[in-house]
């Protein structure tokens, strides 16, 4: 694992690997890497899901060795996706009624996308939402999933696959800090966002 100090110093991303949508060895090269390094090269990336999506904003890393990751006690029939191939989707539920989207880096490790900002099929995601504000829209991992009509149905599948499709970012500020909503391993500034970002879960501090 990377070093968080290495890390997380803010500063700005390199940018996403390839110019166009990443495919086979692209989203293999892009996604097979420390997860830390994955979080906020997708920060500014590019998702839809069947058309409907826009730019990520907000991520947060996880490993297999993370006391708050899904995958600290090995493979289970509930995170088997996150044991997939680079690029996986891996999708779960919280509270009983919230989707969460991550996919995966090297097997057990994984990036939550937290927050978006809506750039395509705008109408849909209101709709689904219940609401016209915009950056309410998908701030937060469970808004997210009902914005973009995502759910267990589309877990488990490559991000080249239908109905998912992602592309590179040009470099973007970026401000990390601690994770959100959880108890153990807390401290971990693993959660990154676009600096300045209105398409927010939460503020950084």
């Amino acid at each position: 694992m990377l070093s968080a100090s290495a890390m997380t110093d803010g500063g700005t991303i390199s940018g996403a690997i390839g110019t166009g949508t990443l495919t086979g060895e692209s989203l293999r090269t892009f996604f097979e890497r420390d997860a830390i390094v994955v979080s906020r090269d997708l920060l500014g990336c590019h998702l839809t899901v069947d058309g409907v999506g826009g730019r990520i904003t907000e991520t947060e890393a996880y490993f297999p060795d993370d006391e708050a990751s899904h995958s600290y006690r090995g493979p289970t029939k509930r995170n088997g996706a996150m044991y997939g191939k680079p690029g996986n989707v891996y999708i779960y539920r919280i509270y009983g009624m919230y989707w969460c989207l991550n996919f995966v880096c090297h097997p057990g490790s994984a990036v939550l996308i937290r927050a978006l900002e809506p750039e395509t099929g705008i109408p849909q995601m209101m709709e689904r939402r219940g609401t016209d504000t915009l950056t309410s829209l998908c701030s937060g991992p469970g808004k997210l999933c009902q914005a973009l009509g995502i759910d267990i149905a589309i877990n488990d599948r490559l991000l080249d696959h239908p109905p998912y499709a992602i592309a590179p970012s040009a470099s973007v500020p970026i401000v990390s800090g601690k994770r959100i909503g959880i108890t153990k391993n807390a401290e971990a500034p693993w959660r990154f966002g676009i600096q300045g970002s209105r398409y927010l879960s939460k503020p950084f501090r």
